[in-house]
């Protein structure tokens, strides 16, 4: 009895040892290629910063080098020129982040809620990244803006919106300009006035105007500068708002 006891016990120790997984060695990033990731995105970054400040032809490429503090020489070793380094910037300011905002509305069927939804995201986006915010501000209407992400999809949806008899818009591009440049002030008054500790937050409330709700109101006037009466625009800009997790998901 005790040596089949046993047996039986040394068959399942067998078993269990033969089913457990086996280590796998975690891959590391070589050193070299790590660093220069690195350095890469502290020039990105320290471009982001300057060129929201001063733009692209303020900036020169030693204050680049300075404020990410690396050598003047590794800038080459990522970017061409300064032209370069600006059109990256332009592509993840722009181009990723409408990307998100495909995959944020990839399951509405309304172009208004399209439209309310980006709106709302990227207001909300330049208040929690005000460098963000910035640099849209300043490069929004620049040509390399308005024919990539941000500015190609807003005219892609109101052209949908259109499309659709959703929107009532005689002239698009106007429609365009119209909705683009509210966002854009949108964003400056959002940073200027809106967010906590903001310069000229007290303006405001002497003005008597209030911040609240501040990305829903902007969605909600814009969709009935495209048309939509006051209360359905008000109704669609209140909407339960797709999270940025969930476009990670998607993603």
């Amino acid at each position: 009895m005790t040596n089949t006891t046993n047996r039986r016990a040394g068959k399942r120790s067998t078993v269990a040892t033969s089913v457990a997984p086996v280590p796998v060695a975690e891959e590391r990033e070589p050193r070299g290629a790590r660093r220069k990731r690195e350095t890469r995105t502290r020039l990105l970054d320290a471009a982001l910063r300057l060129m929201a400040e001063k733009g692209m032809e303020g900036v020169a490429i030693n204050e680049i080098t300075e404020a990410a503090d690396v050598g003047f020489g590794s800038f080459y070793n990522h970017f061409e020129s300064k032209e370069a380094i600006y059109a990256t910037l332009v592509d993840n300011v722009f181009e990723e982040f409408a990307n998100m905002l495909d995959r944020l509305t990839g399951g509405v069927s309304d172009p208004a809620e399209v439209v309310a939804v980006s709106v709302r995201h990227t207001v909300l986006r330049a208040r929690h990244d005000p460098v963000w915010g910035r640099f849209l501000i300043r490069e929004g209407f620049s040509a390399r803006a308005m024919s990539r992400g941000l500015g190609q999809r807003l005219l892609r949806d109101i052209g949908s919106g259109i499309a659709a008899k959703r929107f009532v818009v005689a002239d698009p591009f106007i429609g365009f300009l119209a909705v683009g440049g509210t966002v854009l002030c949108a964003i400056a008054a959002e940073l200027n006035f809106v967010v906590p500790g903001a310069s000229a937050a007290g303006v405001l409330t002497e003005l008597g105007f209030s911040g609240e709700h501040f990305p829903e109101r902007t969605a909600a006037m814009l969709l009935q500068t495209l048309g939509l009466k006051r209360a359905e625009a008000e109704k669609i800009a209140s909407r339960p708002l797709p999270t940025v997790e969930e476009a990670v998901d998607q993603g």
